[in-house]
């Protein structure tokens, strides 16, 4: 099937499986997946969606439904489905025959969306809710990041090899180019807390604003001058989910009448006495643990840290707290430029592959080596989820093998002290964006290898001959 054709009936599907127009409150996308918020859900249509040739994953994020469908992709589908949705309202009436190839798909030995949902019921603990929300504050950051990163990993690596190049306007002007996402960072974070929060979006970014500002180095508060940008990252999403909670509960006060002008008033009166004399001090000692605990553990523990670090990721993930990460990557980035956890936790996805590669040479399971071959190219480029849910984590004993391998990885990158200037990608794409990219892909090539190795060497039990 080509791509165009491709395009077409996963819009179809997808149309189908969350249809009509009417029961949609929610269509966007990012760099990989398709993301729904649905008033009721199919749960019949959507578990054959999952099955659909192109429908790489699904997972769902408290109330939103995500199609992993991959980069590039993933817009031409929205775009198809917007208008599938528009051009026939009721669409979810209409009679869509699947085809034959699809039909032969459904009758997998296991079913990789049935056991994703299984653990996402299980992780589903306030707590782990919460670490999402954090996550979801950071998810439309991501491209940002990919595109400075990149930016300023190829900037770091030109430098390097001619080093003259760096003189040039053109160097100097795809510098600035590179770090402009930090030109912005907090607006963006405080605006992004406070809405997954359920506040107003533009106080999180005025008191995201009120952190960085260089004005206040000129203000004497007790006798010290105040420090812009005291607590970094970690200020501006206190300072966001604060001002949300904080704002509900004085519309409850306000009478109605006045609650357009005071309740935004009074809300950021209040919230920057507290970001002044609270949050940053707060802020800024969890930020500088932050920085101190990351770099020093990799610094102090070497290849036993990345050996650890790598090999837990994995675990980490499926206990449904890895979305911690995020705001820590985000605050190592704004406060030194690069974040030397990603490259390490980065092994464990090469780990996925070399395990699967594994499973494919010695299973006799078609269906299987047809879900391998279709996710291990997409699984190279990052997303590991297909692999994950698809193959390893169903066999078990492969994905102890791709934690194995994401260690030896893990190990290697450490030892070399690799890091990178972006996040929200990984796998080979984050090469460019690391300041070691042979050191890098040294690492990739050590995952892939320890994690096929492990998984020959465990076995599993192939479905073919149960």
């Amino acid at each position: 099937m080509d791509e165009a054709m491709l395009v077409e009936t996963l819009a179809m599907e997808i149309a189908r499986a969350i249809g009509p127009k009417a029961n949609v409150r929610s269509l966007t996308n990012c760099m990989t997946r398709l993301r729904v918020e649905l008033k009721k859900r199919d749960e019949e249509r959507l578990k054959e969606l999952a099955s659909v040739e192109g429908v790489l994953g699904m997972h769902t994020s408290g109330e939103e439904l995500q199609v992993i469908l991959g980069p590039s992709r993933v817009q031409k589908v929205r775009a198809r489905v917007e208008k599938l949705l528009d051009a026939a309202p009721e669409i979810c009436a209409l009679s869509m025959e699947k085809t034959a190839e699809n039909a032969s798909q459904s009758s997998a030995p296991f079913d990789a969306a049935e056991l994703h949902e299984k653990i996402r019921k299980k992780n589903a603990t306030p707590i782990k809710l919460f670490f999402r929300q954090i996550a979801s504050v950071f998810l439309p950051l991501i491209p940002g990041f990919i595109a400075c990163g990149l930016i300023t990993g190829v900037l770091n690596a030109l430098g390097k090899a001619v080093p003259d190049v760096t003189m040039t306007a053109t160097y100097q002007l795809l510098t600035i180019a590179g770090g402009s996402v930090f030109f912005v960072i907090h607006p963006l974070v405080g605006r992004n807390a406070a809405e997954v929060f359920g506040g107003t979006p533009v106080l999180g970014a005025m008191l995201g604003a009120l952190i960085a500002a260089p004005a206040l180095s000129n203000v004497m508060l007790f006798g010290t001058a105040l420090v812009p940008d005291r607590g970094g990252i970690i200020s501006v999403l206190l300072a966001g989910i604060l001002a949300a909670v904080l704002e509900k509960k004085v519309a409850r006060i306000v009478p109605e009448m006045f609650s357009l002008f005071l309740t935004p008033l009074i809300t950021f009166l209040i919230m920057a006495a507290l970001v002044i004399l609270v949050l940053q001090p707060v802020g800024g000692v969890v930020s500088d643990g932050i920085g101190l605990l990351a770099t020093g553990a990799v610094e102090r523990g070497g290849a036993a840290a990345g050996f650890l670090l790598g090999g837990l990721w994995l675990p980490l993930v499926m206990l449904g707290v890895h979305q911690v990460f995020t705001p820590i990557h985000a605050e190592l980035l704004a406060r030194y430029g690069v974040t030397i956890l990603l490259p390490i936790l980065a092994m464990a996805g090469a780990g996925q592959v070399g395990a699967s590669l594994a499973v494919y040479t010695k299973t006799k399971d078609v269906h299987l080596k047809k879900v391998i071959a279709s996710a291990l190219p997409v699984g190279i480029l990052g997303i590991g989820e297909p692999l994950i849910y698809g193959v390893t984590l169903p066999l078990f004993r492969p994905f102890i093998g791709a934690c194995i391998g994401g260690a030896f990885g893990g190990a290697v990158v450490a030892a070399f002290s690799v890091s990178a200037a972006a996040f929200g990608i990984s796998g080979l794409p984050l090469a460019m964006a690391t300041d070691k990219i042979g050191s890098y892909l040294f690492g990739l090539i050590v995952a892939y290898i320890a994690g096929f190795i492990a998984t020959r060497l465990l076995g599993f039990d192939d479905p073919a001959e149960n």
